[in-house]
């Protein structure tokens, strides 16, 4: 029951990714006053298969000057990184109990650099290189901070465990009590995922489309798949962790969607960060803040304990 649980997730989940490249376009091109994909099928909506089965098919090249192994193997590692996350979605009956969760949440996010550092040094080009060095250096970076932002909660549900998010916040959301870490863990869910204004790794402009300017046909598609696989499950997080948790209920799922929605909504607002200041912005801002909070409410809870 548990495979059988999870190979449905896994289904539900790269169909959800199709729909998300299809909604980025759309809102896009609403933003720059266009129609976004709207010929394939009714209002565009069999664009992403059309745009999956073309990526499939395509030519598999790869530079003669590659390190063929890494290279090929290295898009097929990200999306398996992608797919270890989904175990952490919280269910209580018919799935893995994950005592650990928050753990395993940071071992598959500190492994994903791996992956971009892999794809971006085996193909041997020097634009592919720069990106995957700056993702490096922003990930790391912004894990960090992102740890000590968890922290700050895990410590008032006593455990690594996700599903008791749903059971602490059945009269009160978390995000009412922590609204300026809120924004930094949304800031740095941006920059997690390279998304922009934080897509050093992808600095179409400057990079030539960064760490995967190599790859073609499936490898490109593996990692296009990793990286809105992780852009759900970042939203997921952000909503069983601020807003509420309460799995059973549409109103999850209908946040989880606005999350995703705010991810594409800063792509088509803001212009990209100078790579100073994105540096800046987590050692100098973010750390001091999650810290300050996470002693803040340490103390609090070890008052609060003190008098029971």
């Amino acid at each position: 029951m548990f495979l059988i649980g999870y190979l449905i997730m896994i289904i539900c989940v790269l169909v959800s990714v199709a729909f998300v490249t299809l909604l980025e376009r759309k809102v896009l091109g609403y933003i720059q006053l266009r129609k976004g994909p709207n010929k394939v099928g009714f209002m565009g909506l069999l664009q992403p298969f059309s745009d999956g089965i073309k990526l499939f098919f395509k030519e598999q090249t790869y530079p003669y000057m590659s390190n063929f192994f890494i290279y090929y193997l290295s898009p097929v590692f990200m999306l398996i990184l992608s797919f270890s996350l989904w175990v952490l979605f919280p269910q209580v009956i018919n799935f893995y109990g994950f005592n650990y969760g928050f753990l395993f949440f940071l071992c598959c996010t500190g492994m994903g650099v791996y992956g971009v550092m892999l794809s971006g040094w085996s193909s041997n080009s020097k634009y592919a290189l720069l990106g995957s060095l700056r993702a490096m250096a922003q990930t790391i970076s912004y894990e960090v901070s992102m740890a000590m932002i968890l922290l700050c909660f895990f410590i008032f549900i006593f455990g690594y465990n996700f599903v008791n998010f749903m059971i602490y916040q059945s009269n009160v959301w978390f995000f009412f009590f922590s609204i300026p870490l809120f924004f930094c863990w949304l800031s740095s869910c941006l920059a997690e995922t390279n998304r922009a204004p934080f897509d050093f790794a992808e600095g179409e402009s400057e990079l030539v489309s960064g760490f995967n300017v190599e790859y073609s046909s499936g490898g490109f598609a593996f990692i296009f798949l990793s990286e809105y696989m992780n852009i759900i499950f970042m939203s997921l997080l952000t909503v069983v962790i601020f807003l509420g948790c309460d799995i059973y209920s549409i109103f999850f799922y209908l946040k989880v969607v606005f999350i995703i929605f705010w991810f594409i909504w800063v792509r088509g607002t803001l212009p990209r960060f100078r790579y100073d200041k994105l540096m800046y912005l987590t050692w100098k801002v973010f750390l001091p803040m999650s810290l300050n909070y996470f002693l803040f409410f340490s103390s609090f809870i070890s008052l609060f304990i003190s008098n029971l």
